[in-house]
């Protein structure tokens, strides 16, 4: 089979990826999606799902890529967002009716968001999907990039886009160097649910051993992400049910109720990773290819997202997408957003995984004056939401065109 040169391949056809080629289904760029799994459309849901929060500056992303009306049937408000230190006084809190929005964001599983993705790729026109099969080797030129699959096919693009996960290959290939934090923590993740409705509500609660998080899903169950030090997760995943709900009300309290189920456990170890150079010789790095970060704020898949809706809106009517000028521009537009992100998530990260007492104490009262006034958190609320930088058209409600 012989390929056309394409204006555009995505490799990775994840979340970033296959909303990178969605948000550019209605321009003249030929595009490829290379994938090293098969793309399923359909298979039920579980209790196990994980979920995805979306900011309510994604949500507005996919209601203008025409995404929100397929899923919204299946997301869970999150109406407020209780942010508490263990042990400590200070709490904040913050609301959408205060906000003067619907919800702060979105909790959607990640499965029902992929096949909801896949299944608008499958339709598109101006795309075709490669997979699955993976990159063997990459090599730019001055007016395009080739790629050599593992099945021998080669392809010439005038832009590549990796969208490949935190372990990019293509970033690899291309010895696109990197920043890298470790914090010898492992996050521990399931599903939960309480003996009280959730109501929408969030938590963010710092404890000894790290932050908890509950994301509220649908059916009243909770996404929970409890970040432990390295080593400790093993006792965890190894407990009974029973006591790992022992455990974990003891760890987080009963602002939510009492715990009464869990669903299964997995956890993953957390560093933070940026890119030093996202943009490179007619490649671009998006998502977790350009920037992974610690789960302690939920802003990792929106980041991405904002990648996203900034690169297409830049190539969409570009004679040459991947011409230097244009990339440029991208990376000038995105380079403050995601340094702020990672930077202050770095921060985070740091300041409440310390036990000394004195910062603690610190952080505690942070939260509680937090709480008194309304302009800070007012900030805090618009930087949670994705609203705090300069805004795509996608993110405006404006169509790409």
């Amino acid at each position: 089979m012989t390929r056309p040169i394409y204006d555009l391949i995505i490799v990775g056809a994840g979340m970033a990826g296959a909303s990178l080629a969605i948000a550019l289904r209605n321009s003249n760029l030929k595009i490829a999606l290379v994938e090293a799994t098969e793309m399923r459309t359909h298979s039920q849901p579980s209790y196990d799902d994980r979920g995805i929060a979306l900011t309510y500056g994604s949500q507005r992303i996919f209601e203008t890529m025409g995404i929100w009306s397929k899923i919204q049937d299946h997301t869970t408000a999150i109406k407020t967002i209780h942010v508490s230190d263990r042990g400590h006084f200070g709490v904040t809190r913050l609301s959408a009716e205060h906000e003067k929005v619907p919800a702060l964001g979105q909790v959607i599983t990640a499965k029902i968001l992929g096949q909801t993705l896949n299944e608008q790729l499958s339709t598109q026109e101006n795309l075709d999907i490669i997979c699955p099969v993976t990159v063997s080797s990459v090599q730019p030129h001055d007016d395009s990039v080739s790629l050599t699959l593992t099945n021998n096919e080669m392809l010439t693009t005038r832009l590549l886009v990796a969208a490949d996960g935190r372990d990019s290959t293509i970033r690899h290939y291309l010895d696109m160097t990197s920043s890298e934090q470790q914090y010898g923590q492992v996050a521990v993740t399931a599903n939960v649910t309480t003996d009280q409705a959730h109501k929408g509500m969030a938590y963010e609660r710092f404890t000894a051993s790290g932050p908890l998080a509950l994301l509220p899903l649908s059916s009243d169950r909770s996404s929970l992400v409890w970040t432990v030090k390295t080593g400790e997760e093993d006792e965890l995943l190894s407990l009974s049910d029973e006591d790992f709900l022992t455990t974990l009300q003891q760890a987080f309290g009963y602002r939510a109720g009492r715990f009464i189920k869990v669903g299964q456990r997995q956890s993953y170890p957390l560093t933070m990773m940026q890119a030093d150079n996202p943009v490179h010789d007619r490649v671009v790095l998006i998502g977790n290819a350009a920037h992974s970060l610690h789960p302690i704020a939920g802003q990792g898949f929106n980041l991405g997202l904002r990648d996203v809706a900034v690169l297409a809106e830049q190539i969409f009517n570009a004679n040459d997408c991947g011409n230097a000028a244009v990339l440029a521009d991208y990376q000038h537009w995105r380079q403050a957003d995601q340094d702020d992100v990672v930077k202050s998530t770095d921060r985070l990260v740091k300041l409440f995984s310390n036990n000394i007492s004195l910062i603690a104490h610190g952080r505690s009262a942070g939260l509680a004056i937090m709480d008194c006034l309304p302009m800070l958190k007012h900030q805090l609320a618009q930087k949670s939401m994705g609203m705090s930088q300069h805004h795509p058209k996608l993110s405006r409600g404006i169509p790409l065109s």
